[in-house]
C-alpha cells in the first residue's frame, strides 16, 4: 500500500500560559454564530492524525473516544497519545475548550474522536487510513453519538481504488470529509499539485491563506480545491501543555472542520445522506470571494455568516 504522511509544516514559535482567541476564529466569523450554533455541541469530529495530548488542559474534555492504528506503543489500540504534536495542534484548532486558559477552538463544545493513523514520525499507510475511515463510519459513542465530520490534515501522492471507494462510502453515509490540500504548491495557479484524499471530489479540499486572505505560496493548486481557511502562523495546542504557532494547509483544514461542526447546528438538516452537499452549499453561499483563480482559492474563504 502507498504511504501517507504529514505535509511539510513549520513551527513558528512556542507559547505558554495564554488566554486568547486566535485570529482565525474571528476571520471565519465563528464567534458570531457560537450562541446560535451552541458552540458545536452535539457534533463529533473524527481527527485522523498523530493522536492527541490526552492530558492537555484545553483538550482533555473534548475527547470522546479514540483508537490507535499505528505501531506506536507496540500497536496498543487503546493508547492514542500524540508524540509528534501535529495532531494535538489540529485538535486544538477544532475544539480547544473555553475554560479561561490557553486558546479557544472554532467549535469549543464539539467532541473529538481521535483516530491515530500517523506515528510519532508523522508516517502511516493508506491501509491504516482506510481502516480508520471505516472505523469512523461504524463508530457509536457512549450515548449513541455518531461521527458527523472527519478531518484529515494529511495526504499522499497516489490514487488507489481502495482509498477512493472508502472515501465514497464515507461520503454516501452522510459524513462530511475535510482534507488538507497539501503544502507542495509553488504559488503558480496554472501548475497543479495533487494530494489524496483531498483531490477526491467527495472531500472538502481546503487550501491556506494568511490573515490578509492572500493565498499561501505553499498551498497546492488544482481544480478540485473547494475552500480556503487560515493556515499561516496559527496558534493552537501542542505537547507538554504548551501552545505553538504552526503553518500549513494542515492548519487550514481544521478551521474548516470546526466551521462544519458549527454549520451543522445552523442548517435545517434533511436526510443524513444529504448533509455533505448541504454543508458545501452553505459554505458556497456564505464564502468570501477572493480575487484569484479558482484553481488557487476554490470557492473562496470560509465564512459562517
Amino acid at each position: 500500500m502507498p504511504k501517507i504522511e504529514l505535509g511539510k509544516y513549520k513551527i513558528v514559535s512556542f507559547h505558554d500560559d495564554l488566554e486568547i482567541i486566535p485570529p482565525g476564529v474571528d476571520l471565519i466569523k465563528a464567534r458570531e454564530v457560537w450562541t446560535e450554533a451552541s458552540e458545536g455541541s452535539g457534533v463529533v469530529v473524527a481527527v485522523l492524525d498523530t493522536g492527541i495530548a490526552t492530558t492537555h488542559l484545553d483538550l482533555a474534555d473534548s475527547i470522546i473516544d479514540g483508537y490507535n492504528f499505528t505501531d506506536d506503543d507496540n500497536g496498543n489500540p487503546t493508547i492514542f497519545e500524540d508524540y509528534n504534536g501535529h495532531g494535538t495542534h489540529v485538535a486544538g484548532i477544532i475544539a480547544a475548550r473555553k475554560n479561561g486558559v490557553g486558546v479557544v477552538g472554532i467549535a469549543p463544545k464539539s467532541h473529538l474522536l481521535i483516530l491515530k493513523v500517523l506515528n510519532k514520525n508523522g508516517a502511516g499507510s493508506y491501509e491504516q487510513l482506510i481502516e480508520a475511515l471505516n472505523y469512523a463510519m461504524a463508530w457509536t459513542g457512549p450515548n449513541g453519538e455518531k461521527v458527523s465530520v472527519i478531518n484529515m490534515s494529511l495526504g499522499g501522492p497516489t490514487h488507489t481504488n481502495a482509498l477512493y471507494e472508502t472515501v465514497k462510502n464515507v461520503y454516501n453515509s452522510g459524513i462530511i470529509i475535510v482534507a488538507a490540500a497539501g503544502n507542495d504548491g509553488d504559488g503558480d495557479s496554472e501548475t497543479y499539485e495533487i494530494s489524496y484524499p483531498a483531490y477526491y471530489e467527495e472531500t472538502l479540499s481546503i487550501g491556506s491563506v494568511n490573515n490578509d486572505l492572500i493565498p499561501s505560496v505553499f498551498s497546492q493548486t488544482n481544480l478540485n480545491l473547494k475552500f480556503m481557511a487560515p493556515g499561516e502562523d496559527v496558534l493552537s495546542t501542542h505537547l507538554d501543555g504548551r501552545y505553538v504557532k504552526l503553518t500549513g494547509t494542515s492548519m487550514a483544514a481544521p478551521h474548516a472542520s470546526g466551521a462544519v461542526a458549527l454549520a451543522l447546528n445552523l442548517i435545517n438538516k434533511y436526510e443524513q445522506i444529504l448533509l455533505p452537499s448541504q454543508i458545501e452549499r452553505y459554505f458556497n453561499s456564505h464564502s468570501k470571494k477572493i480575487n484569484y483563480p479558482i484553481s488557487q482559492v476554490g470557492n473562496g474563504f470560509i465564512q459562517l455568516k
